[in-house]
């Protein structure tokens, strides 16, 4: 069942869990200050906050997720994506996927990435990714996360980095850990 955004904004991603699981995770390890920032799938714009609005773009296709995003952060640029990301003319030094890979098919994955290869910036550019995981000897967990996540598509660590190292990039894991007891998170880098 999909949450209507204004209940995913308040159930999924309220502030607190928000600041906790996400925000201090990426903090620690990234940089936003100063950086043009493409936020790839940035539903209600939670997320937003940790950059600057004048570098800042949310995508996503929820049209109604993106309008939330509008009201909820105004100083910050929000579009709603209907096609490739091609279309974004525009060369970022840090693309930003937070928990929608999980909700993709793998084939159209593949493509996606091939397009973030086009769209971040050729000097230094850093896609940064945080995603459900299944892991290894953690059973409980992934059954709670295949039952309970909209995302039909919850890969193990190697599933996700081998999206982007097929495409040429270098990944670098910079963090595994548990959210919310039986959520099992991957944190790490593409160059």
């Amino acid at each position: 069942m999909e949450l209507t955004p204004h209940l995913y904004h308040w159930l999924i991603r309220p502030k607190w869990i928000t600041k906790k699981y996400v925000h201090n995770v990426l903090t620690e390890h990234v940089h936003f200050s100063n950086k043009s920032v493409l936020d790839f799938g940035t539903g209600t714009g939670a997320n937003s906050v940790i950059c600057e609005p004048s570098g800042y773009l949310g995508v996503d296709l929820n049209k109604k997720r993106i309008e939330l995003a509008k009201r909820n952060y105004p100083n910050y640029r929000f579009d709603v994506i209907n096609g490739p990301l091609s279309v974004i003319e525009q060369s970022f030094d840090i693309i930003m996927i937070v928990a929608v890979l999980h909700h993709i098919p793998p084939k159209k994955v593949s493509s996606y990435v091939k397009e973030f290869g086009k769209a971040l910036n050729p000097n230094g550019g850093r896609i940064v990714v945080m995603e459900p995981c299944f892991f290894e000897n953690t059973p409980i967990s992934n059954r709670f996360m295949h039952k309970n996540d909209n995302g039909k598509y919850i890969q193990y660590e190697q599933g996700y980095l081998n999206f982007f190292l097929s495409e040429g990039f270098q990944c670098k894991v910079l963090k595994r850990y548990s959210k919310c007891l039986f959520y099992n998170e991957l944190f790490f880098i593409a160059y």
